[in-house]
């Protein structure tokens, strides 16, 4: 039974929210309609942050226009109703004016609600809260039969709730997702902790997720950047009330070179809630210098609209559909560079390890961390796993992102950094995300991403393959 409808406290504004969402669940209804029953459902979208290549589809797509505003806040009961394809930018536009935001709130202004759920995402809260789908209540869900079914931890579609995360639009679409919302403060304190020995890193890191605290001082908010091996950060933030200065990292000055300092005592700096939500978006971590952007000749003229995450993602695709950056290094004599953007984890035990390795065979700096661990208490923590990203409970995780491309060899084998990196990551018994392009075997794929659980959930809720299965997304590019 759907909970489309269900509107939660009477008032206007929620009735109008939730009238406004089931038309839009109407033209999502009347679309996956008029595709044709020999084509493959996909979303009609033409924005993503994916780093797949996929191929085209030349069916028509699911019509998700209706399907991008949050339909209402409960504050009183720190909730959120949100439609599926809502961006982060918009919901936490819609919650901080109440003094609530997500739990986890990804870097980026517009990976959506629904992305962050079924593929995953993460945050300098994750040590504390961990994944976004770990706050979600409950959702409605459109299924590759075409039904739309509400799963929640333990009803009649728990299978499902379990098995959404990590599965890509493989098993269905999020219609609507109803989420925890948590009280925050208007400031973050924010401190950059400086680290000669990335082995003294991994153990401070371990121990501040264990305490919640370093050198007297709670911690909120944790996360750190790996320069070079003699070079590296952390940044624990602490939610304040109290007024004072801030910083502003969406003009001239670039948030992440604000972390470096060689003093021996942390470098202190302040942010709004606001912008330290959005503190890596501005310039897409680093990856803003590719574009010239972090010049400051160039920066000056560059409009402050477009110094924005989703900016650069428009220029990232127009070199994967023209091949620009190929055709540069043609004219200088070179062969292709080798796309290598990803997300890992790696048991925090490991987290050095994995790093050496990284600096001395992948030539990528900087690269972030990010602790998680899955959450302890919440309403969707059953004590069972969630099958596709088997993640072990009570465990600390580290996140290392690097996102830039390497040179090759000509003739060497397709993917090669990329496959060291899973041979590697595997071997310290990590996991890899799935947004970008993957080179494993169909079996060793199935090991690592749900196995049986996942074949089940796909005979269950897609039984004629509408929807492509995950290997087909992932590996396939399909």
């Amino acid at each position: 039974m759907s909970l489309l409808g269900k509107a939660g406290p009477a008032s206007a504004a929620y009735e109008s929210g939730f009238a406004a969402h089931r038309a839009g669940v109407d033209r999502l209804l009347a679309s996956y309609r008029a595709i044709p029953a020999n084509a493959n459902v996909r979303l009609a979208k033409k924005t993503s942050n994916l780093f797949r290549a996929r191929a085209e589809n030349t069916a028509p797509g699911l019509d998700v226009s209706g399907l991008a505003k949050v339909i209402a806040v409960d504050a009183a009961a720190k909730t959120a109703d949100v439609a599926g394809m809502t961006t982060y930018e918009d919901l936490v536009a819609a919650t901080l004016p109440y003094g609530l935001a997500p739990l986890v709130v990804p870097q980026l202004k517009t990976i959506t609600l629904g992305g962050a759920v079924t593929g995953l995402g993460i945050e300098s809260s994750s040590f504390r809260s961990g994944l976004p789908h770990e706050s979600v209540l409950e959702m409605d869900v459109l299924t590759g039969a075409g039904e739309i079914i509400t799963a929640t931890p333990d009803g009649e579609h728990a299978d499902l709730f379990r098995g959404f995360p990590n599965s890509y639009g493989t098993l269905g679409y999020s219609v609507r997702l109803k989420i925890e919302l948590e009280t925050v403060q208007p400031y973050v304190a924010l401190r950059h902790v400086r680290f000669h020995d990335l082995r003294e890193l991994e153990s401070t890191l371990a121990r501040i997720v264990t305490d919640k605290s370093y050198d007297g001082e709670r911690v909120d908010y944790l996360d750190g950047v790996v320069f070079t091996a003699d070079e590296s950060y952390l940044t624990l933030g602490r939610q304040t009330d109290e007024p004072g200065p801030v910083s502003d990292y969406t003009g001239m000055d670039i948030y992440y070179r604000s972390i470096q300092h060689d003093s021996e005592r942390p470098k202190r700096d302040r942010l709004t809630i606001h912008d330290y939500l959005w503190r890596w978006d501005t310039d897409w971590f680093w990856c803003s210098r590719a574009f010239g952007a972090q010049n400051p000749k160039i920066r000056r003229f560059w409009p402050k609209r477009y110094r924005r995450s989703s900016f650069y993602w428009k220029l990232i695709a127009l070199d994967h559909k023209y091949h620009i950056g190929d055709k540069l290094e043609a004219r200088q004599g070179n062969p292709p560079r080798e796309r290598v953007v990803q997300d890992i984890e790696v048991p925090v035990e490991r987290t050095a390890d994995f790093v050496e390795w990284f600096l001395r065979e992948i030539p990528i700096e900087p690269i972030w961390l990010c602790p998680l661990r899955l959450r302890e208490n919440g309403a969707s923590n059953t004590g069972r796993p969630w099958p596709l990203y088997p993640l072990r409970p009570n465990r600390t995780y580290v996140n290392v992102g690097f996102w830039s491309a390497v040179p090759t060899v000509a003739g060497q084998q397709e993917g090669k950094a990329n496959r060291a990196i899973e041979q590697t990551v595997s071997e310290f018994d990590g996991h890899k995300s799935l947004y970008s392009d993957s080179y494993y075997g169909k079996d060793e794929f199935a090991a690592l991403y749900g196995g049986e659980t996942y074949t089940d959930l796909k005979k269950r809720y897609d039984p004629d393959q509408r929807l492509l299965d995950l290997y087909s997304k992932a590996v396939q590019r399909k």
